[in-house]
């Protein structure tokens, strides 16, 4: 899940407010820090929220952007897509060394085992892709 400071502390500053959690000063370093931990009101927040059914399905990825209109200039597509691959490859060998240094179990394991098979499936789907775009502008050259 992506967010930036700009997301995260607003949005700490506003759970604190609404009373759902606790921050307490815990400077390390010479650096300010906070750390923040549920109060009893955010556990129950937290239950409730738990047991919605999901409503956000967000996938944000620059390269299929690019391709959704490659239309204008669509020689860069297959280029693209191998920049595409490589990156998802990448992704792949760290989510694959984390499985390996850690062997998470549980829910996270769970989770860090979709991650990874997604994201083969990315590099994969990005691998057939480009060479299909590839065969098809020599077809056409």
């Amino acid at each position: 899940w992506a967010a930036s400071y700009g997301q995260i502390y607003p949005e700490l500053r506003r759970l604190e407010a609404a009373g759902l959690v606790e921050g307490q000063a815990d400077p390390t370093g010479g650096r300010r820090r906070i750390v923040y931990r549920l109060t009893a009101a955010g556990r129950e927040e937290l239950r409730r929220w738990l047991a919605e059914e999901p409503e956000v399905y967000e996938v944000r990825d620059e390269g299929v952007l690019k391709l959704f209109f490659a239309a204008a200039h669509g020689e860069s597509a297959p280029a693209t897509l191998r920049a595409m691959h490589r990156r998802h490859l990448e992704k792949l060998g760290q989510l694959q060394a984390i499985e390996a240094r850690e062997g998470p179990e549980g829910y996270a394991g769970l989770v860090l085992r979709y991650g990874i098979e997604m994201t083969a499936w990315q590099a994969d789907w990005c691998e057939r892709a480009a060479a299909r775009l590839e065969a098809e502008q020599k077809t056409a050259a």
